[in-house]
Order: C-alpha cells, then structure tokens, then sequence
C-alpha cells in the first residue's frame, strides 16, 4: 500500500488525483545561506532603533540609520568593501548612559617657516590642510580642527583651543581609547617647515553597553557571523555563553563571533590567556592606524565570503585595514605565541596589503584544563556547522514523515516507512558527497564506525554515532635539502 500525503484513501468520486512529493527531489550538498551580523555603537541623529536588526544594503543607508560618523556606520562600510555579496545585517546599541567618551589632544608647534601640508590620520583617515609660510600654531590648531569637523565620517569631534586641538570620540565606551591618531603616515609626507606636534593618545573611555538586552532581541534568529566591536571581559563572556547556547545540540543556531583588539603583543596575549571559547575568533590589529572595530568587520566579512568551510583563509587580502608601520610588525615568532594563546594574526605582503595569516579562536584548554587544539581552527567550526545542516536537512528532506521499523522488515514498496539500515545507507551517501567536496578524508574508516540504531528505550527513535575525520589544511611544509656535492 501507497503511502500518500494528501489523497485521501476513501476518495469516492471519480478523477486522477496526483499529489507531489519532492523528498528526493534534491540532489547533492546544499548551498546553505550566510548571515552576517554587525554589532555596533549608532549616534543620536540615526534614524533605526536600536536593538533591531535590519539589512544592511549600503554603506549610505547605514549613515542614515546609525548616523553618520558612527562606530556602527563606519562597520558596515568597512564589511561592504570587503564583503559586497553576503546578506548582512547590522544591529544597533545606544551609547552607555553611565559611560564616558574617550578625548584626546593634539598640541601644534609652530610657525611655519615655509609653506607646506599637514596629514593629519584619525583611526587611519587622512585630513590635510594648507600651511602657509609664517602661520602661528594657533592659526594651525584651528583650521585643522575644522578640518577634522568638516569631515563628519570621523568617529571623533574637535575644538581649537589655543595651539591645542581637543579631541572627542563621538561614543561613550572604551572602543575610542583605540582610536589612533598619528602625522605622516603615507611614504614622503613630512610636517611643513617649523611645524611639529606632540600627541596624547585617546584615553578616558569607558562604559561599554551591555550585550544582554542584544542577545535577548536576537532570540534564536541564526546569524553564521557575528561582528562585535567589543574586547572586555563582560561583552565577550556574555557572548560566548550565547554562542554556546546556539552550538547546542537543542538550538543548532550556529554561528561565529569576530573581534579584534589594537596594541602590543603582550596585550594580546593576556587577553588570550583569560578566553577558552571554540566560537570566538580576535584578530589582532596591532598598531595599524585602522580601528580594530574595522578590522573585525573586514575579518568577519572576508570570512563569511569564503563558500568552503574547510580551506584555509590565509593569505586572503583584509581590504581597507592598514598595515602598522614596519618597525610595528610582529615578528614571526610573536605571531607564533599570540596563534598559540589563541589570538588571530595578519602579515603584510610586499605590497603593502595586510592579508589573513591564520584565523585561530580563542579555545586552548579542554575542561579538565589541558591543552586541547581539536577547536583551534575556525575552519575546523565552519566545517562542522555544515556537516551537522546537511545531515539535518538530509533526514528531514528524506523522511519527513516516516514510519520506523527494525532491519529485515517485509514492508511494502512505497510504503512511508524506513528502517535503521536505510538510514545508514542515506547517511554514507551523504559522507561521499562530503568526501567529494573535500570535508572529509578516510570514508572506508568513516563506513566501519558508522554507527546506527534503534533506541531500545524511545522505539521511535534512531541514534547515530558518525565519526567523519575532517580534512585538514595545509599550512606548513617542512623539509630538509639533503645536497650532495
């Protein structure tokens, strides 16, 4: 007897009924959607709410709805260069009431003695003035602050005051203690004649929103990245612990976070000594004269671009971040230590673009606190986020509304009805699909360990016990030229 879905068996008047049934419709791996998230600061001028996600189509639309000049703003420009293909969206979170903008002080020398160009780089965005031959510091200090307020993409605002120019990050939080400001980046920009400038550096921020009323908003919305501008303890615990949630057998709303912070080696460090999460990935940004905010978006974006979860990221160009100085640069065997506290790390290539070195997460210790490097690899998560949609949406494509029965029962064709053996038989169909798109090596081992049965407990349910062995990336070679003369 003929399973049927929507004919009914008693159907009395006369006529072909044809219903259509498209469980084996499909075939091959799907292409599963990519969502990314941007998590960012809006200013007051913005028009979208905050804590409600919406598309991101442009980086114009972006201003308009967070404010131009924002933190969020400026993230999702930075993703669309990077990243113009992948559905995007962006979130919004309101300044901490209780918090403080990081300021900042520009103190001009002068005068000029002959006529030149100032470059002055706020968070890697160049200003430049005129200076004519004979101007005062003061007269500096204040065209340059206009310049500064002229250009309202800038994340900071700016007040002459006598041969000082005083600087104000738009936000409140710690993220404007990270804004950079530095002359003369550029090969060959020089300060005009007679003209000098001591910096203080951004400081005084702090109060960072809170991620709990974001993470109860998203609700179980699946997001495969996640862009966060923040790196202190409380906004990484927070999501992490929502990621873990989302990684959960129950949920399957899985996703991955990226972050980055600026500073020294030794910053970066510590703060990979005190994270141990599979699911959160920090790009170190070091003293490139590009916000890390920026450089998590371009990470995240050039990330999610990538449609093979298991190829190895590196060498893919970071568009839009600036290389540190070259003097700045860590070496390779800090790059190393910072990889094995599970920090990501960058290069500059020899044009001078900074590309993707190796994208690491900051999971190092098991429970039992021993070193464990089976989540080292964001590609290891990535492959493993989309064996686990394809084995679902295999099943419940195949058999949505099936019968279980034991191995060796005498049903009849086209019956709606399966057994363990079958579903086996699905699941190593599956595995070569795997094997054919190269997430999975050693399919006769997979094929012996395959594990399925019937619970003796639930009799409607089949566990499976699958053991793929994951293909891996290739990163090092190592060799030794044996010569002989």
């Amino acid at each position: 007897m003929i399973s049927f879905n929507a004919i009914p068996v008693g159907i009395l008047t006369p006529g072909a009924y044809i219903e259509f049934d498209n469980s084996r419709a499909v075939r091959g791996l799907p292409v599963l959607a990519h969502r990314i998230l941007v998590v960012g600061q809006k200013l007051v001028a913005g028009t979208q709410a905050a804590l409600t996600p919406k598309r991101a189509l442009s980086a114009a639309e972006a201003e308009t709805d967070y404010g131009r000049g924002s933190m969020l703003a400026n993230m999702v420009a930075a993703v669309k260069v990077a990243n113009r293909y992948t559905d995007c969206y962006a979130v919004a979170l309101a300044d901490n009431d209780e918090g403080n903008p990081a300021t900042g002080v520009i103190a001009i020398g002068g005068p000029a003695t002959a006529a030149g160009t100032l470059n002055l780089y706020l968070g890697g965005v160049r200003v430049q003035i005129g200076v004519a031959s004979g101007q005062t510091q003061q007269q500096i200090a204040t065209a340059l602050a206009a310049a500064i307020n002229a250009n309202t993409q800038l994340m900071v605002t700016a007040v002459a005051n006598s041969a000082n120019v005083e600087l104000t990050c738009r936000h409140a939080g710690e993220a404007g203690n990270s804004y950079d400001i530095r002359f003369n980046y550029a090969f060959g920009e020089t300060f005009p004649s007679g003209v000098s400038a001591v910096i203080t550096a951004m400081s005084g921020g702090d109060g960072n929103p809170s991620l709990t009323a974001l993470i109860a908003a998203l609700g179980d919305d699946q997001y495969q990245t996640i862009i966060l501008p923040y790196t202190d303890a409380t906004s990484l615990a927070a999501i992490e612990a929502e990621m873990l949630r989302r990684w959960g057998p129950m949920v399957q709303r899985e996703g991955h976070v990226f972050t980055a912070l600026s500073g020294t080696v030794g910053d970066a460090t510590t703060l990979g000594d005190s994270r141990n999460s599979p699911f959160v990935t920090i790009m170190h940004a070091g003293k490139s004269p590009t916000p890390p905010w920026i450089f998590a978006a371009v990470t995240g974006a050039v990330d999610a671009f990538e449609p093979d979860p298991a190829r190895p990221r590196q060498t893919l160009p970071m568009p839009g971040c600036l290389a540190p100085k070259e003097a700045d640069r860590p070496t390779r065997e800090e790059r190393n230590t910072m990889l094995g506290q599970g920090i990501a790390t960058s290069v500059v290539d020899a044009g001078g673009t900074v590309t993707i070195e190796r994208l690491v997460t900051t999971y190092q210790e098991n429970p039992a606190g021993d070193p464990d490097v089976s989540y080292l690899d964001i590609e290891t998560l990535r492959t493993l986020a989309y064996l686990r949609a394809t084995m679902r949406i295999r099943i419940t494509t195949r058999y949505p509304r099936h019968k279980l029965a034991n191995d060796g029962t005498a049903y009849a064709p086209g019956q709606a009805i399966v057994t363990p053996m079958e579903i086996r038989a699905e699941l190593l169909h599956l595995a070569r699909e795997w094997e054919s798109a190269g997430l999975l090596e050693d399919f006769a081992a997979y094929s012996a360990d395959l594990v399925v049965e019937r619970n003796e407990v639930d009799r409607n349910r089949v566990d499976v016990l699958a053991p793929p062995n994951l293909v891996n990336q290739f990163r090092v070679l190592g060799a030794v030229i044996q010569f002989v003369l």
